[in-house]
């Protein structure tokens, strides 16, 4: 319901993920609970979901209809969450603005005159409008953190290959700078949270070309100055 009213201001969400209510349903049977047990999350056009487009803000893509989800989509299941919608992004990507001929213009819903930044920019506006609490963005130049600073988000830009880019529409491009995926939220613990999420066995076995290496919640304690590992 947030999701719907942020998007009539701003036009950010581009696809309902159907299914979701089916898969809240199968979660609530499971005796395990994930990391993200219930938590819906918003899913960034170009990674791609089952049965839905990821368009690339391309007319050329729109005909095509993914017949899996990404790595990163499994995981996030796995773990509990719910990936429920899919957000705007600008043509090919490469792009600090969030418009295409497809879906149109989104806006800053902190003030409709500005640019909610790109490429993950209908994350940001979805995420700072209210409409979802954590999304999955991706960045190679600035993709997650423009639209986290435009919209006064926390976004993380992971190290390259940390999580599987597997099954996403932008692998066509040759780029020198590693293109990730990554989290964004309204604050620092839901991105580490998210992060500890993913770098999970699921992930390892999904795509082995991923080190498998787990998150270090004492590193990350160690840069906060209230932690106690940093008054040691």
């Amino acid at each position: 319901g947030e999701a719907l009213e942020v998007t009539r201001e701003v036009n950010c969400v581009i696809d309902f993920i159907h299914g979701c209510e089916d898969q809240l349903q199968k979660l609530k049977k499971q005796k395990e609970k994930g990391l993200l047990y219930g938590i819906p999350i918003s899913i960034k056009d170009h990674i791609n979901c089952k049965g839905h487009v990821s368009s690339g803000g391309m007319v050329k893509f729109l005909g095509q209809v993914k017949e899996e989800d990404s790595v990163i989509v499994q995981v996030l299941k796995s773990q509990g969450a719910i990936p429920f919608v899919k957000t705007n992004i600008p043509q090919t990507m490469i792009n600090y603005d969030c418009s295409n001929l497809i879906f149109g213009q989104t806006l800053n819903p902190l003030n409709h005159q500005k640019s909610p930044g790109g490429s993950s920019g209908g994350e940001g506006a979805l995420i700072a409008g209210g409409g979802s609490i954590l999304g999955i963005g991706s960045d190679v130049a600035g993709s997650i953190r423009l639209p986290s600073s435009f919209c006064g988000l926390c976004g993380f830009k992971p190290t390259g290959n940390r999580i599987s880019p597997s099954a996403c529409s932008d692998r066509t491009f040759v780029l020198a700078v590693t293109g990730v995926l990554g989290p964004m939220a309204r604050d620092v613990d839901s991105l580490a949270l998210c992060m500890k999420a993913l770098l999970c066995k699921e992930m390892f076995q999904l795509d082995p070309t991923v080190p498998p290496i787990p998150f270090d919640e004492e590193v990350r304690l160690r840069g906060n100055p209230t932690s106690p590992f940093a008054q040691q």
